[in-house]
C-alpha cells in the first residue's frame, strides 16, 4: 500500500510499503483518512534526527493521525467496522512500572509513531491496539480527530498546571503547542491568558479566542504588561512552549508567588535557570512530555464545541502532494499553524 517514506534526510518518496505489524486479537486495522504534519516530521526531514534519534533507513512519517475502523480482533470490545477514530502515537509496555503508575508517556520502552526506527502513519493503513483508539463523537470531524494529538499536550500542560477557576495565564510562544495550551488553559478555567511571541501572524490566530490576549514582544513588553494588568502580582500560571534559550533565565519574572510554572517547549542544549528567583517566590515547577490518559478529554472538549480547533488548520493537501504539503510546512510561514494531508 502507499505510504509517504523519509528515505533519508531531505529525501521523500510516496511508494509502497507493506502495513506495519500483523493483525491480533486486541488490535483494529483502520484506514487512515487525516493526518497532520508536526514539527518534529519536518526536523527529521530537514535534519534527519532528533537529539538520539536518528534516521538511519526508510520510515514512514506521521503521528497525528485519524481513520476508519476496517477489521476488529476477537477480543476487542467496543468498535466495529465503520467507526470512526482517532489514534494515540505512544505504544507503551503495559506491564511497565510507568504504566502501572499511570505514566506511561514515561515508559522507556514506548513505541511511538515516527520516531526512529519505528514507522508513522502516513500510510493507507495501520494496525493499532485498541486500547489507543478512540471513537469520535458525531459531532468531531476526522480532520479535528488528527487535532486531538497537538491538543493533548496543551491539556496535559494545564492540568500539570492545577488551575483555579479565574486564574491569569501566560503562554510564552504562539506556535502550534503554544496556541493549544492557551485554549487548553482556557477550557481549565483560566480567565485570560496571555500569549506572546514575535510573529504577528500566528498572534492573531491565537487572539482570535475569546481571552487569549496576544502580545508581539517585538512592539511590547509582554512582562510589563502583564504585571501593569495583575497589579504588579504576576500571573497565576505561565506556561514556557516556545524551547527558545533566552526565555528561561526570565520566566520565573511572569509568575506571582505561589504561582505554577509549566515547561513544555523543549530547548536543543541546556539553558541557564535562576533558582534563587524561582525560590523566592516559591513557585511550582512541572514539565511535560507528551500526555498520557488525556486523549478522551480532549475529545470531549472539541465535540463538545467548546474547543474549536478547526480554525488552526491553514491548509489541508490530499495524500498525492503530501511531498508538497511538507515543502509547505518546512518553510514555516508566519501565518500557518497546522498542515493537514487527507487520505
Amino acid at each position: 500500500m502507499k505510504a509517504l517514506v523519509l528515505e533519508k534526510q531531505g529525501v521523500m518518496a510516496i511508494r509502497d510499503m507493506p502495513i506495519q505489524g500483523e493483525m491480533g486479537p486486541d488490535s483494529v486495522r483502520i484506514k487512515v483518512k487525516n493526518v497532520g504534519i508536526c514539527g518534529s516530521d519536518v526536523h527529521y526531514y530537514t535534519h534527519g534526527r532528533i537529539g538520539q534519534y536518528a534516521v538511519k533507513e526508510p520510515m514512514i512519517l506521521g503521528h497525528e493521525a485519524a481513520g476508519v475502523v476496517e477489521e476488529i480482533g476477537a477480543n476487542v470490545k467496543g468498535f466495529r467496522p465503520g467507526d470512526r477514530v482517532c489514534m494515540e502515537p505512544g505504544i507503551p509496555n503495559g506491564k511497565s512500572r510507568a504504566s502501572k503508575l499511570g505514566l506511561y508517556n514515561l515508559d522507556p520502552d514506548v513505541v511511538f509513531w515516527a520516531t526512529p526506527p519505528v514507522h508513522g502513519c502516513l500510510i493507507e493503513e495501520v494496525i493499532h491496539p485498541a486500547e489507543y483508539a478512540y471513537k469520535l463523537p458525531e459531532t468531531m470531524s476526522l480532520a479535528e480527530g488528527a487535532m486531538v494529538e497537538p491538543l493533548a499536550i496543551g491539556i496535559q500542560a494545564a492540568k500539570k498546571a492545577r488551575i483555579v477557576p479565574g486564574d491569569v495565564g501566560v503562554v510564552i510562544g504562539a506556535g502550534t503547542i503554544g496556541i493549544m495550551c492557551a485554549i487548553s488553559a482556557l477550557a481549565g478555567g483560566c480567565s485570560k491568558v496571555y500569549i506572546a511571541d514575535n510573529k504577528q501572524e500566528k498572534l492573531d490566530i491565537a487572539g482570535s479566542y475569546d481571552g487569549v490576549i496576544p502580545i508581539n514582544f517585538t512592539k511590547e513588553d509582554p512582562l510589563k504588561k502583564v504585571l501593569g494588568d495583575t497589579d504588579g502580582w504576576g500571573a497565576d500560571v505561565v506556561i514556557e512552549a516556545s524551547g527558545a534559550p533566552a526565555v528561561y533565565p526570565g520566566f520565573a519574572d511572569y509568575g506571582c508567588p505561589g504561582g505554577k510554572v509549566v515547561l513544555v517547549g523543549i530547548p536543543i542544549d541546556p539553558v541557564p535557570l535562576d533558582i534563587a528567583k524561582i525560590q523566592a517566590k516559591e513557585l511550582d515547577m512541572a514539565s511535560v512530555f507528551r500526555y498520557a490518559n488525556i486523549y478522551p478529554r480532549a475529545i470531549n472538549l472539541i465535540g463538545s464545541g467548546k474547543l474549536d480547533v478547526k480554525r488552526l488548520i491553514s491548509k489541508t493537501y490530499s495524500f498525492e502532494q503530501s511531498i508538497a504539503a511538507f515543502k509547505h510546512a518546512e518553510r514555516m510561514e508566519p501565518d500557518v499553524v497546522k498542515i493537514m494531508i487527507e487520505l
